[in-house]
């Protein structure tokens, strides 16, 4: 009965809007179901007020359903620096960071933005990939930036020029 009902209605693909004040909390949850240090919802409420950020989420059911993941840059001159992305766990692996990263320097690119930095933890191969799949480079490093048990990792500052 099940897989006669969703291909009656199937179900619809996430959306990606601009996120909105109203948003910190779900954005804290997913934040801290990701990281290991997850931000709060009172730090999410000051970026989401912050004018030189730039915020989109994907909301499940076309948009109408719950945030799924989303993706925050800040934006300076005609640069931007990639803070985060985020995806719930259920929806990892189907495209959805990539899909996300897509449109989002899509957005930025219509904003003037000729450059996009972020940084990584350089052990995370998951978000490596996605970002040279994204076309980000490796332009440096901050040598031990990254606490951990066994000493702290790298991170890796990456780039890409829009144009």
């Amino acid at each position: 009965m099940m897989g006669f009902l969703s291909r009656l209605f199937p179900k619809r693909a996430p959306a990606v809007l601009d996120a909105r004040p109203t948003d910190a909390a779900a954005l804290a949850a997913v934040h801290a179901a990701s990281f290991r240090h997850g931000w709060s919802e009172p730090e999410f409420e000051r970026l989401l007020a912050d004018r030189s950020v730039i915020a989109q989420a994907a909301r499940a059911e076309g948009g109408r359903g719950r945030i799924t993941g989303f993706i925050l840059s800040r934006l300076a001159a005609d640069e931007a620096e990639i803070l985060t992305v985020a995806v719930v766990p259920a929806e990892r692996g189907r495209g959805l960071a990539s899909d996300l990263v897509r449109r989002h320097l899509s957005r930025l690119a219509a904003l003037g933005v000729a450059r996009v930095f972020l940084e990584v933890e350089e052990g995370n191969r998951p978000a490596l990939r996605l970002y040279s799949r994204a076309g980000f480079g490796e332009v440096g490093q901050r040598k031990g930036y990254y606490p951990r048990a066994a000493g702290a990792a790298a991170a890796l500052v990456l780039r890409r020029d829009l144009g």
